[in-house]
């Protein structure tokens, strides 16, 4: 059993390091809409889809209608980008917020070239503010 110290070292040296990070789509092979997304955590996105399709649920609002329909086996998730590390270790907040633009920029690429919206997509359109 660990102590308490090492359980804090372990937990530490578990927040400090470095999750791949990028954007992903979840597709439904039935129709070939996607829902594009970007992550600060891409094993973390993938775990979190195969829970829902071993559960039988879905948390994700968009595609609920066509999970119910198509059933949770019609959907699977794609890598479709990833950042590269610079580092192995997160060293400050200001380095996660770099990262965070990274993923942001990454996603808008994505969204441009697949257009995943209307009949083609799960994804809402970004409204402009006028």
């Amino acid at each position: 059993m660990l102590d308490k110290q090492k359980k804090k070292e372990l937990a530490a040296d578990y927040t400090q390091t470095f999750r791949l990070m990028g954007v992903y789509q979840i597709r439904n092979v039935k129709n070939n809409k996607v829902l594009v997304a970007g992550t600060m955590d891409l094993d973390g996105a993938r775990n979190r889809f195969e829970f829902c399709q071993q559960t039988r649920l879905n948390t994700t609002h968009e595609i609920q209608r066509d999970w119910l329909t198509y059933g949770a086996d019609s959907f699977v998730f794609e890598e479709l980008d990833r950042i590269q590390p610079r580092e192995d270790v997160m060293v400050d907040a200001s380095e996660l917020r770099n990262y965070r633009s990274e993923v942001d920029a990454l996603l808008e690429l994505w969204l441009e070239k697949l257009q995943p919206y209307d009949e083609a997509g799960y994804n809402r359109r970004k409204h402009n503010k006028t």
